[in-house]
């Protein structure tokens, strides 16, 4: 990490780059936040108001203790 933070990445020559740098705060730190909250966001829709569309139909199916699945056979 300290070499990449000194040199830069993928600087085979050694070549001085400290004009072409951006800081990462506030810049990349608020871009990474964003980005976080929008996925938290979309995801907590799913969980809060439709949570049985991210599950497997075979989960609604009622359970018969009389007969076994035809996807579960002997080997």
């Amino acid at each position: 990490m300290a070499a990449v933070h000194n040199d830069g990445s993928n600087n085979p020559l050694g070549i001085s780059s400290h004009s072409d740098k951006i800081a990462f705060f506030p810049y990349f730190f608020i871009k990474d936040t964003l980005g976080l909250v929008a996925f938290l966001i979309f995801f907590s829709f799913f969980i809060y108001y439709s949570p049985n569309s991210l599950g497997h139909p075979d989960n609604y199916i009622p359970a018969n203790p009389m007969s076994t699945p035809e996807h579960i056979v002997p080997e």
